[in-house]
C-alpha cells in the first residue's frame, strides 16, 4: 500500500496545481470532521490530503456591499460568534450550527459540509434558501455557482478536477426579509436529519410575501428547491390555506428512501410539517 501525501499550501493556485496535478485520489481537507472520521473507517483512502486552512481568507467572516463573504474553512463556531451573520441570516446560522457536537462546530466547515455530498447536509437547506453562492477555484481560474449546483447525488458533486470552493457569498437582503432552518432528528441532538427544511421570505409592509424561496433536504438524492412551495406564498400573508398550499408543494417533491430513520411516507409528511413551521418562523422574522 502506497503512503498517503499531506499537503498544506498556502496559495490558491497551489492548492489548485495540487489537486490537478494528484495521481491518485485526492481529497480536500476544509474542517476535516466528515473526511478523517471516512479515512479512519476505510471508506475513503486518499493518495493526497491537501489542508487549504493556511491559505489566506479561507477562513474568516467580511462583510462585502451589504452581504457577507465566508470562507469555506470557517468552522461553524465562528458563524455563530458574528453578530451581524447571525443578525442577517439567522437561517443560514442554525444549519451551521446544527453540524455535530460543540467539539466538531470547533472544525466543521460549510464547504466541508456542502462537498461531503449527503442529502441530509444541515448547512445546505438554509443557504439555499439565502441564494447563497460559492466561488470555486481550478486549473481554469474561478468560477461563482449557486450552491444547489454544487451536490449531484450522495457523495458526488459537479466540482471538475483540480477544483475546490474558497469561499460563500451571501447576498445583500432587501428589507423585510427572514430566513430559518429546521430539521427533524430522532434525538435530541447530533443526529442526522430525517428531514430539512430552509425557507427565506421578503415581506411588503403590509405582511404580504413578494419573495419566497424554499429548500428541502434529506427528502431525496440532493437537496431540492421547491418552486411550487415559493409560488405558494408569494403574493399572500401567512393563513391556514397558504400553509396547506406549501404542506402539500413540499409533500409532492419529495423522492425519500426507507431507512432506520424513517420511511417514505413518515419523511413525505414531515417535510410538509416542517415547511410549515419553518415558514412561520421566517415570516415572523421578515415582519420583525
Amino acid at each position: 500500500m502506497s503512503a498517503m501525501s499531506y499537503s498544506a499550501p498556502s496559495t490558491i493556485s497551489e492548492a489548485v496545481s495540487l489537486l490537478a496535478n494528484a495521481g491518485g485520489l485526492a481529497k480536500i481537507m476544509s474542517g476535516g470532521t466528515d473526511l478523517l472520521v471516512q479515512m479512519k473507517s476505510g471508506r475513503v483512502k486518499p493518495a493526497m490530503v491537501i489542508d487549504t486552512k493556511r491559505i489566506p481568507g479561507i477562513i474568516g467572516i467580511r462583510e462585502v456591499d451589504g452581504g457577507f463573504v465566508i470562507g469555506a474553512a470557517t468552522p461553524g463556531a465562528m458563524l455563530g460568534e458574528h453578530a451581524g451573520l447571525v443578525k442577517a441570516w439567522p437561517g443560514v446560522v442554525e444549519g451551521a450550527n446544527l453540524i455535530g457536537s460543540t467539539q466538531v462546530q470547533g472544525r466543521a466547515s460549510l464547504a466541508g459540509n456542502l462537498c461531503n455530498g449527503s442529502p441530509a447536509a444541515d448547512s445546505v437547506p438554509g443557504l439555499i434558501a439565502a441564494r447563497a453562492t460559492v466561488l470555486i477555484a481550478g486549473p481554469a481560474g474561478t468560477r461563482e455557482a449557486p450552491v444547489e449546483s454544487i451536490v449531484t447525488g450522495p457523495g458526488r458533486t459537479s466540482l471538475a478536477k483540480g477544483e475546490f470552493i474558497v469561499e460563500f457569498r451571501l447576498p445583500k437582503q432587501a428589507p423585510r426579509t427572514g430566513d430559518a432552518y429546521l430539521r427533524f432528528i430522532p434525538r435530541t441532538e447530533m443526529d442526522i436529519a430525517v428531514v430539512g427544511c430552509g425557507i427565506c421570505v421578503t415581506l411588503d409592509a403590509n405582511g404580504v410575501c413578494t419573495d419566497a424561496r424554499v429548500a428541502l433536504g434529506a427528502v431525496a438524492p440532493t437537496q431540492l428547491v421547491v418552486d411550487g412551495a415559493a409560488k405558494a406564498l408569494i403574493g399572500n400573508k401567512l393563513t391556514d390555506d397558504v400553509l396547506a398550499k406549501l404542506d402539500a408543494e413540499c409533500q409532492a417533491v419529495c423522492k425519500p428512501i426507507s431507512d432506520k430513520r424513517g420511511t417514505i411516507e413518515f419523511r413525505t409528511k414531515i417535510a410538509g410539517v416542517l415547511a410549515r413551521r419553518t415558514a412561520a418562523i421566517a415570516f415572523q422574522r421578515a415582519g420583525a
